[in-house]
């Protein structure tokens, strides 16, 4: 089991919680902040004195306060330490689900583990520690079935923008023209249309405006 972990959240609540679920696994040190900052300097100054932690536990919102900060969110801290440190093994306790972020912070960010905050959101925690300790990965059941729908693994970035252009009320001739403007590929009307119309078949939406709305409650734009 790791030997030295460290948790981030700012309710102390939360942070009690994780506590249990530790101390019942055994670990035998394990520290908390409340802030973005300190848990990366916490982390820096581990490593500084040779004894680094093993495993960041942290949700992704943080409240914003009088205090200034660097780090605004548990994902631009994440960001940073997967550049920095990346033999720490991170694991994030969030209550979010939207899918293009969980894509972004599973495959682009590459965290070890991702539980949803919930009714079994601790059960679960206790489940990806045991796991991540292993050398696997683990997500909240619900959330890969989210991860491994038809429509998202075939959603691109490219997709995204297009919608986002839609959104502004731009004409298909319109994203046609920006794409070729911005350089990317496929830009063509046709190509436009062919996939506007897939992604509605995909999202089984009525017209665009219908898309627009479904992708935006879904957070994909």
């Amino acid at each position: 089991m790791f030997k030295k972990v460290l948790i981030s959240d700012d309710l102390g609540s939360i942070n009690k919680g994780v506590l249990s679920v530790l101390k019942d696994l055994g670990v035998p040190e394990v520290e908390e902040v409340h802030y973005c900052d300190d848990a990366y300097l916490r982390i820096q100054k581990a490593l500084l004195e040779n004894d680094p932690f093993e495993l960041f536990i942290s949700d992704l919102s943080f409240k914003m306060d009088h205090r200034d900060q660097q780090f605004h969110s548990g994902e631009a801290l994440i960001k940073t330490l997967k550049e920095k440190v990346p033999q720490l093994k991170v694991i994030v306790y969030s209550v979010e689900d939207r899918p293009l972020k969980l894509k972004k912070l599973i495959n682009t960010l590459a965290v070890e583990g991702f539980v949803n905050k919930g009714r079994n959101g601790l059960k679960e925690l206790k489940t990806a520690v045991q796991q991540v300790q292993q050398g696997k990965t683990y997500h909240s059941p619900h959330l890969e079935g989210i991860l491994n729908t038809k429509a998202l693994l075939e959603f691109t970035d490219h997709d995204a923008y297009m919608l986002q252009l839609l959104s502004l009320g731009k004409s298909q001739e319109e994203i046609s023209t920006t794409l070729k403007e911005k350089n990317l590929s496929p830009s063509s009307l046709s190509s436009v249309e062919k996939r506007l119309n897939k992604l509605r078949i995909q999202f089984k939406a009525n017209n665009a405006t219908h898309l627009v709305t479904i992708t935006k409650d879904l957070g994909l734009i």
